[in-house]
């Protein structure tokens, strides 16, 4: 089955390049993502599956079926964009105003439909199903893979796996991370409300911004005084919104904050400090606070049996243009393939793109881009899995 595949996959490496190059040019933003949607759903209008569109919000749920007895796996890819003007000056940047694929998303959906035909083709050579998820909204909470689970994408599912293309690992390389493996995520909006004034008489009013502003300092101790030194946890304040005139007492402030932990032990010591320090800001300053706290993305927590398989089965692979399959550490970034994974034990793996002949730029900068390449080895490491999963259910089986 696995030879099969990969002639199949080469076969159409072209055609792999120009989905994604049409992708790139027109990209659309989480929760609006009407015409990728459609695009995707019209590349599997003739073929042999069962299609399903408007799963969630714009997903495609497609299944492929042998029409024999075994397991169920899911492969998933997302295909949102992120609100960022490009200035890549590749020949295919996008042509919608501020809005880019600046995470590799268009990759994903590319090699994934290429992936997907040959696997529709060779769907005798296998026994079980394989439902292809094609999920929209990754970027933005509560993300789509919660409204597609909602929606039954992953019933009658055994596995889920995943790939992501890495800009700022070397191409050639796939990684892998057994456990935990992304961090979870928390973001909370704190109005700390006091009463203004003028500037030349401070004792009239109660400067909101002093306060906030010991929030701030305040906040940076539950990650250095709260969390054991062996614990991963971050607290950013990203936008702190105090604007006014320069001789007037601010009567009210308004932050945003960003929350980051590698397990939900730590992101609830973090959601309890945050609460905790804001019930003493108002006692201690004497101010009225709000505080919107919402947890979104678990920890995604990667099956270890499953993945350090993966693992070995890529090292073995010798798979064309791959240079080295590291088994790596967790990564800071949170990823909402995290909620199949709380579902059905799973895995996500890592594909090194960064461009071999011009400067990497990290994911979400204007000037991403990824070497084209790192599709093809995405498209035969993820063929290489699901070859494995299917020719060791069906030895199980017999």
């Amino acid at each position: 089955m696995l030879e099969k595949l990969l002639a199949k996959i080469e076969e159409n490496k072209d055609l792999m390049i120009d989905i994604r190059r049409y992708l790139h040019e027109n990209p659309e933003l989480s929760f609006e993502e009407v015409n990728t949607s459609k695009y995707i759903a019209d590349f599997y209008k003739d073929k042999d599956v069962d299609i399903q569109t408007n799963v969630g919000n714009h997903g495609v749920k497609v299944t492929i079926d042998s029409c024999k007895p075994g397991k169920t796996l899911a492969i998933r890819a997302d295909f949102d964009a992120l609100p960022i003007e490009e200035a890549t000056g590749l020949p295919f940047a996008s042509k919608n105003p501020g809005v880019m694929h600046a995470c590799g998303h268009d990759a994903h959906t590319a090699y994934m439909l290429i992936l997907a035909d040959a696997l529709i083709e060779l769907k005798d050579e296998f026994e079980g199903k394989i439902v292809i998820i094609h999920q929209d909204a990754e970027e933005v909470p509560p993300g789509g893979a919660i409204g597609m689970i909602k929606d039954g994408v992953l019933d009658g599912v055994d596995n889920a796996f995943g790939i992501h293309v890495m800009s700022n690992k070397p191409y050639g390389e796939i990684h892998y991370v057994s456990g935990e493996a992304q961090n979870g995520r928390a973001k909370f909006v704190l109005k700390v409300q006091g009463v203004g004034g003028h500037g030349s008489s401070p004792h009239e009013a109660n400067d909101a911004i002093v306060a906030a502003s010991y929030f701030v300092t305040a906040i940076q101790t539950v990650v250095s005084r709260r969390l054991s030194p062996f614990d991963t946890g971050v607290v950013t304040i990203g936008s702190f919104d105090g604007k006014g005139s320069f001789n007037a007492i601010k009567d009210s402030v308004v932050l945003e904050g960003d929350v980051r932990g590698m397990s939900e032990e730590v992101r609830k010591k973090i959601e309890d400090e945050v609460k905790r320090i804001v019930k003493g800001l108002e006692v201690m300053y004497n101010v009225t606070c709000e505080l919107d706290y919402a947890n979104d993305y678990p920890v995604l927590y990667n099956d270890p049996e499953l993945t350090e398989h993966i693992g070995a089965i890529l090292s073995e692979a010798n798979l064309e243009d791959v240079t080295g399959v590291v088994k790596a550490g967790p990564m800071s970034p949170s990823e909402d393939f995290a909620y199949y994974a709380k579902e059905v034990p799973s895995s996500f793996f890592y594909v090194g793109a960064a461009p071999v002949d011009k400067e990497a730029f990290p994911h979400h900068h204007p000037k991403l881009d990824i070497e084209e390449g790192s599709m093809m080895i995405a498209a035969r490491s993820m063929a290489t899995v699901v070859a494995d999963y299917f020719s060791n259910d069906q030895r199980e089986n017999k």
